[in-house]
């Protein structure tokens, strides 16, 4: 078994910068490729980004490119979320979530939050204009 802990969500205005963190505890000396998805209030959960066991690789959905950054502390099993230039849109509940083990991390099988077989509790985001 997998437990994810988020934490970092907050209150924020329009333009400002928000750090989420995540952490995954699981078999010792497994690390795992880990995402993070959002849900807006009336609105299905949806990826935001995701990283590769090792950090070697990165995805993200088109709307926060440019404005967030998924990296993660290898050591740690800690994923971040750095988000910057945030929008009213942005306002969610940020889940983070632990990629399938057994899977390879492609462009097809990393926005399918089936693929995910842990997740955390989320942590809400609020971006007020």
């Amino acid at each position: 078994q997998v437990q994810v802990v988020e934490s970092g969500g907050g209150l924020v205005q329009a333009g400002d910068s928000l750090r989420l963190s995540c952490t995954a505890s699981g078999r010792a000396g497994t690390t795992y490729a880990m995402g993070w998805f959002r849900q807006a209030p009336g609105q299905e959960r949806v990826f935001v980004a995701a990283i590769s066991w090792n950090g070697g690789e990165t995805y993200y959905v088109d709307s926060v490119k440019g404005r967030f950054t998924i990296s993660r502390d290898y050591l740690k099993n800690t994923a971040y979320l750095q988000m910057t230039s945030l929008k009213p849109a942005d306002t969610a509940v940020y889940y983070c979530a632990v990629f399938s083990p057994g899977l390879p991390l492609t462009t097809s099988t990393v926005g399918q939050q089936y693929n995910y077989p842990y997740w955390g509790q989320g942590t809400q985001v609020t971006v007020s204009s």
